[in-house]
């Protein structure tokens, strides 16, 4: 066992994953010489040279562009989009192309592309650095969209990720980078698309995230003396609707975090999936907390504008009141 942050864990999947498969290759804007603006692929080219790890253009759409041609030509590919909101220039190729190829083709070619992608705000960066787009993605038939909130699920999922035939957008939480360490196995292990975690049982009520905001999430049940059971997502699509049904049925009752504004937030898809499936068990409205229906602030307010414990400590004691 390693003790190991996101970044390092994240780190190790991607030269494990190499060193296994030499289909794997990397590119993307300053992933070579300076290791990726966080760091996450530093020492990968001097390990592996400039042709698995390849350095770009600042061109996203054409990052995107090639890694389709690499995949749909056997490779698998894992392009870096350096911030979460420079996914813009790329929508296209990433929606109209390598989601759709194995329909387009009636699978002829499949497109086995893992886009990495910094996600979320909490560190203060500037405009277009700190969104949460996950719930656009998931919108996309053809798409995996994955976020973990852990280094342990991180290497699994992203191991799963790139072994996967299909495209896959692994959102990385940047607050979580170097948040907090845990034990890593520094041998070969997986983790399913589209399996949740629960990561401590309650019979109360249970509470729904993903992400970033899921140590939030943390912070508040630690200070609660209500029996909260807390789900981690880890896949916001595929959905694990059965872990979510179990959850909810047994509680009665169910709180939604995360980080994207309120409006058409993947916590509103989340809430409908609970309403139809366990409209007769809910024992008090499902209650979402959630950034504003605002662009993300700059620096002062932008602690204001995410979910924190309060917040979630609030919308617990409520639901539990209702």
């Amino acid at each position: 066992m390693a003790n190991l942050n996101l970044v390092q864990a994240i780190n190790l999947a991607l030269i494990q994953e190499m060193e296994k498969d030499d289909r794997v290759l990397i590119l993307g804007e300053d992933v070579g010489v300076n290791g990726g603006v966080f760091r996450v692929t530093e020492g990968l080219q001097k390990r592996f040279g400039e042709k698995r790890v390849v350095d770009t253009p600042l061109a996203e759409s054409g990052i995107i562009g090639t890694s389709i041609g690499l995949a749909m030509a056997g490779l698998r590919p894992v392009p870096e989009i350096q911030f979460e909101g420079f996914l813009g220039p790329a929508y296209d190729q990433i929606c109209s192309h390598a989601a759709r190829m194995r329909t387009r083709t009636r699978g002829a070619y499949t497109v086995p592309l893992t886009i990495r992608v910094p996600v979320g705000g909490g560190i203060h960066a500037p405009e277009l650095h700190s969104d949460s787009p996950e719930a656009i993605y998931a919108h996309t038939p053809g798409l995996k969209v994955v976020m973990p909130s852990s280094p342990y699920d991180a290497k699994g999922l992203l191991v799963s990720a790139i072994r996967d035939p299909d495209p896959v957008i692994f959102f990385e939480p940047k607050r979580v980078y170097r948040a907090f360490r845990e034990e890593v196995p520094e041998d070969e292990y997986t983790i399913p698309i589209g399996k949740a975690r629960v990561i401590c049982e309650g019979t109360d009520l249970t509470v729904i995230s993903w992400g970033a905001s899921v140590m939030q999430c943390m912070e508040s049940i630690e200070k609660s003396s209500k029996s909260v059971e807390l789900i981690d997502l880890r896949t916001i699509y595929p959905l694990d609707i059965e872990t979510i049904e179990a959850s909810v049925r047994k509680t009665g009752r169910c709180v939604i975090v995360h980080e994207a504004p309120f409006t058409c937030g993947f916590g509103a898809e989340v809430a409908a999936t609970i309403m139809e499936r366990c409209f007769l068990h809910l024992e008090a409205p499902v209650q979402r907390v959630t950034g504003f229906d605002t662009i993300m602030p700059y620096y002062k307010l932008e602690l204001n504008y995410l979910p924190d414990a309060t917040r979630i400590s609030g919308a617990i004691n409520d639901i539990a009141a209702y």
